[in-house]
């Protein structure tokens, strides 16, 4: 939920405080300006050229958010949960500005040493963030064995079975 406040305050700034539209790009930093991007596209400016595709990419955003939901019921750590909120916060945010904008609200652009980057937002560094810490999370969990693991998170399905009904 804070990504998504975050992102959406974030937004409306640039938006509605800053007039980042009628500006096109502001220099805050040497290595930083706030760049006015509508991205009508996926992810890194991907294009998608029709309303199918359009509402298509917004049903599977529906559909992610939903597993994401489901999968975050289940969380085995305190980092997975935390990295899940964060991929559904940055997906949701995203989606709000497709509903309300047509577009997403890109403004984050990073540039150094003669070289520029994809201009981008607070929900797309949520994502990112999270995903590299899903990965660090299950490369983490992986090397835990079953006794690691509280009996109330154990499957009880799983593993060779024993007795005189097998």
């Amino acid at each position: 939920m804070l990504v998504l406040v975050l992102d959406q305050i974030s937004k409306w700034w640039v938006l509605a405080i800053l007039h980042l539209p009628e500006k096109g790009s502001v220099a805050v930093l040497p290595f930083l300006n706030f760049t006015m991007v509508w991205n009508r596209g996926i992810s890194l400016g991907l294009p998608l050229e029709n309303l199918i595709g359009r509402w298509g990419l917004v049903l599977l955003t529906v559909a992610i958010v939903a597993w994401l939901g489901h999968w975050l019921m289940r969380a085995a750590s305190r980092l997975e949960a935390i990295a899940l909120a964060g991929v559904m916060g940055g997906a949701v945010g995203n989606l709000i500005d497709r509903f309300i904008h047509g577009a997403v609200v890109d403004f984050i652009h990073l540039h150094a040493l003669g070289r520029s980057f994809y201009v981008f937002n607070v929900a797309d560094s949520a994502i990112t963030v999270s995903v590299v810490l899903l990965v660090l999370d299950g490369l983490r969990s992986r090397g835990k064995t079953a006794t690691d693991i509280p009996d109330g998170l154990q499957d009880s399905d799983t593993g060779p079975k024993k007795g005189p009904d097998y």
